[in-house]
């Protein structure tokens, strides 16, 4: 707890045009009893000093600055040894609600009590500490992960390089050649592996273990115990982080019969062409003659639906390239390139223009209609749609088959890394087999803090993104080690000292905790109690949202702390006009949203208390229940979006609280309420311009119910 709380009012940026500032003086210092209260017009400026004079002198250990949002001025209001607890009066009261009514200075009253509140619950973090180690583990020898050894090396970290083949480089290794990747961009390239190979043989700081698997990892970031397999001997290595790059596999071969691939000899993928064409000689594999007409596709018809989705930007890229290839080895020769969308990202268009002004590559949209072979083994193709507007018959020496990436997450069948985790040995991955992260704001972090995904596991790449991803990857891998160190989380919530403690005489050993942690930082011993790897936790709170003898907590974030602060706030009684709806919003992105409605001043209702999380998985459901039976109107629920094209910070925070939805509905129908009085919302940091809308519906949907009969109760 905080020995000693501090209120500071700020009166600028209109706040003191809009409510009393005197009255919440008065609120802090005699009615809450705060033994320091001062208000200034600006604490953000040269005031922030009378803070830090406090803390020292008069030892202040919880300031409730009582300003502007939490999300800004971070680093003036940075005031160790101090706890900071902002109140935000700014951005959720001045700048969104009419100036001087009576709702407005509840408003702020409230936010004060609540903020006071919190500060006298919160306690000193007690981070966990430990000595970490400073290697990276990298798997994967190829392109990303090599990339990624030399990024630490050259940092001053110890790498293990593991690398399942008898040597490095991976596919990039067999490439022929690699599409441009300079201006003028019309000029194939080295793909460089082997400078890269050599720099990473050469290099004192990278241990490099070839004809390897990783055999086991235990433990957490900072400390993983890595066990691994090389010919059938095992050696113990401790890595501070793990970096998994283990590149792509083609697509199984077995889905593309429907081109004849298996069936004729002239049929072959884009991988076997790389191969032929880095032999020196492309010759048609039926007889071995020279090649002179060519026909390439891109799999991705409707009759193929969609196969691999993401990989088109790669693959049509390559299918250029091999069509310069086809030309080069045989400048008399003709390519044919059948696609449904072209894709070559920026730049890449210059090449794209260069292969278009060949006239002998012929480019056209088409369905594949048919596939056959004649007499003398030429492949007959038969396309309609095409761009010369009805259906197109070619007869080509060789048949080439675009081959889509898949990540590969298996070696040898035996699993990549062999996680001696409670959820599973493996990395979580997508609906499309990549590795799970969140792909928005923290793209290499993988679902096990701290191991990071780089390259083609992570998402299809060319050589030179794959290079730039494992440079990536190897720098989270350093953040991720100096934090585990200091016992701060990495991500989202950077920096956060705290982590979850666990009341244990009340457990009852149900294992909700473990089955719901998204990160896999919470195992069970052998009586199944739950035990905790801090540096595992992303202190999202969701163990804390799915205890249902509530044992879990943080030092500054509980449901004792949550129910606290939502007590604190001051139900009107026999005033029917007066509806008080509590929102808890999601601390990444329906609060910042509201703060962009209080930027662009656009009102929202006055009844609102608005309550920052976590992540809505954090909630627990006890902590609605008594809010409803303490007498709030209504309880909105603001979460992150999930889906395709976006996610839960926490991976899946939002759909978790939907199912304790069940819990808060039946315990509504108990009390004889209304389920319609709580309400659940996706909400993208970009709805903020109809955010206030959402909330005024949903109060007009509370005002058509009525109050709450459990008001003074």
């Amino acid at each position: 707890m905080s020995d000693k709380v501090g209120v500071y009012i700020c009166s600028g940026c209109g706040i003191g045009q809009c409510v009393d500032v005197a009255r919440l003086h008065h609120l802090a210092s005699d009615e809450l009893r705060v033994p320091v209260v001062r208000t200034s017009p600006a604490f953000c400026l040269e005031d922030v000093q009378k803070i830090k004079d406090d803390i020292a002198n008069d030892g202040v250990t919880g300031a409730v600055i009582a300003a502007c949002s939490g999300r800004v001025n971070t680093d003036v209001f940075s005031l160790p040894p101090a706890s900071v607890h902002r109140v935000n009066l700014r951005e959720q009261v001045a700048w969104s609600q009419p100036p001087n009514t009576s709702e407005t200075q509840s408003l702020a009253e409230d936010y004060l009590r609540m903020g006071v509140v919190k500060a006298q619950k919160t306690k000193p973090p007690q981070p966990y500490t430990q000595a970490g180690e400073r290697t990276v583990l990298v798997v994967g020898g190829g392109v990303a992960g090599i990339s990624a050894a030399l990024s630490a090396a050259n940092a001053g970290f110890t790498v293990v390089l593991v690398e399942k083949s008898a040597k490095l480089g991976g596919y990039a290794a067999a490439l022929y050649k690699h599409f441009p990747n300079r201006p003028p961009y019309r000029t194939l390239g080295d793909p460089g592996i082997k400078t890269r190979i050599s720099e990473a043989i050469a290099h004192p700081g990278i241990k490099t273990f070839l004809s390897s698997t990783v055999a086991g990892i235990a433990g957490q970031p900072g400390a993983f115990d890595v066990t691994i397999e090389s010919s059938g001997e095992k050696s113990q290595v401790r890595a501070g982080a793990v970096i998994m790059a283990t590149g792509w596999k083609p697509y199984d071969a077995g889905q593309l019969t429907r081109y004849g691939l298996g069936m004729y000899p002239n049929v072959i993928t884009s991988v076997t062409l790389e191969a032929l064409a880095a032999g020196g000689k492309i010759v048609r594999p039926s007889d071995h003659r020279a090649v002179t007409t060519a026909a390439i596709i891109l799999c991705e018809g409707p009759r193929d639906g969609k196969l691999v989705p993401y990989s088109g930007n790669v693959t049509s890229l390559v299918a250029l390239k091999q069509a310069v290839v086809l030309r080069e080895h045989n400048p008399q020769s003709s390519v044919f390139l059948f696609y449904q969308d072209m894709q070559t990202p920026g730049q890449y268009e210059y090449f794209y223009r260069s292969a278009q002004q060949d006239p002998g590559i012929m480019f056209s949209q088409g369905d594949i209609e048919s596939v056959s072979q004649d007499e003398q083994g030429n492949i007959v193709l038969e396309a309609s749609n095409t761009l010369l507007g009805g259906r197109v018959r070619i007869e080509a020496d060789l048949l080439v088959l675009s081959t889509a990436m898949v990540p590969n997450l298996e070696s040898q069948g035996t699993g990549t890394l062999n996680l001696v985790y409670l959820q599973g040995a493996e990395l979580p991955q997508t609906q499309f087999g990549y590795a799970d992260s969140h792909f928005i704001c923290f793209p290499y972090e993988t679902r096990r803090t701290g191991i990071y995904s780089a390259g083609c596991v992570r998402q299809p790449l060319d050589l030179e993104s794959s290079a730039r991803d494992g440079a990536a990857a190897a720098l989270k891998a350093i953040q991720c080690i100096e934090n585990s160190a200091a016992g701060a989380a990495v991500h989202p919530r950077s920096g956060d000292l705290t982590y979850p403690n666990f009341f244990m005489q009340k457990c009852t050993s149900c294992g909700r905790c473990s089955q719901e942690c998204p990160f896999g930082a919470i195992e069970l011993n052998e009586k199944k109690s739950p035990v905790l790897d801090p540096n595992r936790c992303r202190r999202c709170g969701i163990c804390m949202g799915a205890c249902p003898v509530q044992i879990i907590s943080f030092s500054d974030y509980s449901v004792d702390m949550l129910s606290s602060m939502i007590r604190a706030v001051e139900i009107p009684e026999g005033d029917d006009e007066k509806l008080r709806i509590l929102v808890l919003a999601c601390e990444n992105d329906a609060y910042p949203a509201l703060d962009m409605a209080g930027i662009n001043h656009l009102n929202c209702p006055a009844n609102i208390r608005v309550l920052p999380v976590r992540c809505l998985g954090s909630v627990n459901s006890v902590l609605v229940a008594d809010a409803v039976l303490r007498g709030f109107d209504g309880v909105a629920l603001l979460g992150c979006k999930s889906g395709e094209d976006y996610q839960c910070h926490f991976i899946q925070g939002s759909q978790l609280l939907q199912k304790r939805m069940e819990n808060i509905r039946e315990t509504l129908n108990r009390s004889a309420l209304e389920p319609e009085r709580v309400e659940v919302r996706e909400v993208a940091i970009s709805d903020y311009m109809k955010l206030p809308l959402t909330l005024q519906a949903f109060t007009d949907t509370i005002k058509n119910l009525g109050p709450n009969p459990f008001k003074g109760f």
